[in-house]
C-alpha cells in the first residue's frame, strides 16, 4: 500500500472501520488475508467510485494546477483506488468561472478554486481566499482551524450544496506587472488592471479600472492592450506565463492578496453519501495538499524570481509608503462594506476581524521583527 502523501494515521483510519468490521461478523477469530488475496479484490472493485473534480486552473500549470491533482492522487493511493478522482482543468468540462455551479448542481462531483470567485453568489467568500490588508498564509489557515471559520464556511456553502475545504495556500502575492511605472497615487487613475475579489474593488475606488479574468486568458490581455497591468499569483507563476515580456515593471508587495487561500468543494449530495472514515481521509488529502503548497510556493517563489532577476533583467519595485498607506485605508472602507453585506456575511467579516485583529500583534511581534532583524544582520 502506498503511503506518498498522507500520515499513515489517515490511511489507518480509512481502513480501521473494516477491519472492525470483520473482526465483529467473525468474533474474536483473527482472519489473516494477504493484500493480493483475489478473494479481497471484489470487494474493492465493488465499492469504488470514480468522482469528476472541475478547476479553474490551465492544464498542468505550475503550482496551482498541481495542487488539486496532488490530492487526487493522495485520496487514490490511501484507498488504493477505491476512491478515483479525475482532475478537468479549466475548459475541459467547463470553464474556469463556472466551477461552483457546476459543482452546486452535480454536473461535477468537486472543484478546485479560489473562494473569491463566487462573491457574487454571496460577498461573504471572499474571506475565505483573502481580501485586501487581510490575514497572512498562516493566519487564515488558523482561523478556519480553530477559530470558527470552518463553521462559518460550512454554513455559507451548505446554501449552495457545497462542502468546502481548505486545499491550498500560494502564501503572499506580489502587486503584479505593469506597463507603466507607479510611483503615486495619480497613476491608478485610469489603470485597466486584471484583479479580482475585494482589491478589484480597492483599485476602483482609486480611479482604475479592475477586470475579471482567468489565468489563461490575462496573457492576450496584456498583449492587446486590454489590460495595462496585472496580478496573478508570485514569481513563480508569473514566470511560466511570461508576463515580464509585456509589462516588464514588477512591483510588490501585494495588498489584495497577503496569503491566499485555495479550496476544495464538494457536492454536498456526495460527501453526505461518503462513509465517516472516507470524509476523514478526504479531510487530510485536503490538509496536505494545503500544508505542501505552501512550502512549495516559498521555495519555489524564491527561485523563480532570482530567475527573472538574473536571466530576464527584472528588477522589482517597491510601492511607496504613500501609496500603501493609503491603499489601506481604502482597503478597510471596502472590506468593512462588503462585510455589512447581509447577515451572514456579517458574520463571518466579525470572525475574521477579530481574528486578524487577535493574530496582529503575535505576527508582527515575531515575524515582522525577525525578517527585519535579518536583513539588518545579514544585508541586502
Amino acid at each position: 500500500m502506498k503511503r506518498r502523501y498522507i500520515l499513515a494515521g489517515a490511511a489507518a483510519l480509512a481502513t480501521g472501520a473494516g477491519v472492525v468490521g470483520v473482526l465483529g461478523r467473525r468474533g474474536t477469530r483473527t482472519v489473516k488475508r494477504n493484500v493480493s488475496d483475489s478473494t479481497a479484490t471484489p470487494a474493492i472493485n465493488k465499492n469504488r467510485r470514480k468522482l469528476r473534480m472541475v478547476t479553474s486552473w490551465p492544464k498542468d500549470f505550475p503550482g496551482l494546477g498541481e495542487m488539486p491533482k496532488r490530492f487526487s492522487r493522495a485520496v487514490y493511493d490511501i484507498t488504493e483506488g477505491r476512491l478515483d478522482i479525475k482532475v478537468y482543468a479549466a475548459g475541459e468540462l467547463v470553464g474556469a468561472l463556472e466551477c461552483f455551479d457546476a459543482t452546486s448542481t452535480g454536473a461535477a462531483d468537486m472543484y478546485h478554486s479560489a473562494e473569491y470567485y463566487w462573491q457574487g453568489r454571496s460577498k461573504a467568500f471572499s474571506f475565505f481566499t483573502a481580501v485586501p490588508m487581510g490575514m497572512t498564509a498562516v493566519e487564515i489557515m488558523g482561523w478556519v482551524e480553530f477559530g470558527g471559520g470552518q463553521a462559518l464556511w460550512d454554513e455559507l456553502s451548505g446554501n449552495f450544496n457545497i462542502k468546502p475545504l481548505q486545499a491550498g495556500n500560494t502564501g503572499h502575492q506580489t502587486g503584479g506587472w505593469f506597463k507603466r511605472e507607479m510611483n503615486s497615487l495619480e497613476d491608478f487613475k485610469g489603470l485597466k488592471i486584471r484583479m479580482p475579489g475585494l482589491g478589484g474593488e480597492v483599485i476602483r475606488r482609486l480611479g482604475g479600472a479592475a477586470v475579471r479574468l482567468s489565468g489563461g486568458e490575462i496573457y492576450q490581455a496584456l498583449q492587446s492592450g486590454a489590460i495595462d497591468a496585472t496580478e496573478w499569483v508570485g514569481p513563480w507563476n508569473d514566470l511560466a506565463l511570461g508576463f515580464y515580456r509585456e509589462a516588464p515593471l514588477y512591483y510588490a508587495p501585494g495588498f489584495h492578496e497577503p496569503g491566499a487561500a485555495l479550496s476544495i468543494g464538494i457536492n454536498l449530495d456526495i460527501w453526505n453519501s461518503l462513509s465517516t472514515s472516507d470524509r476523514a481521509l478526504i479531510k487530510f488529502a485536503a490538509k496536505a495538499a494545503n500544508d505542501t503548497s505552501l512550502a512549495e510556493y516559498t521555495f519555489e517563489n524564491a527561485r523563480a524570481l532570482a530567475t527573472l532577476k538574473n536571466i530576464y533583467g527584472v528588477e522589482p519595485g517597491f510601492f511607496s509608503d504613500e501609496i500603501m498607506v493609503t491603499i489601506g485605508r481604502v482597503a478597510e472602507e471596502v472590506v468593512r462594506e462588503f462585510g455589512q453585506a447581509d447577515t451572514q456575511t456579517q458574520k463571518v467579516y466579525d470572525s475574521y476581524i477579530k481574528a486578524r485583529n487577535a493574530c496582529r500583534e503575535w505576527t508582527e511581534m515575531g515575524d515582522g521583527r525577525y525578517i527585519r532583524a535579518r536583513k539588518a544582520a545579514l544585508g541586502g
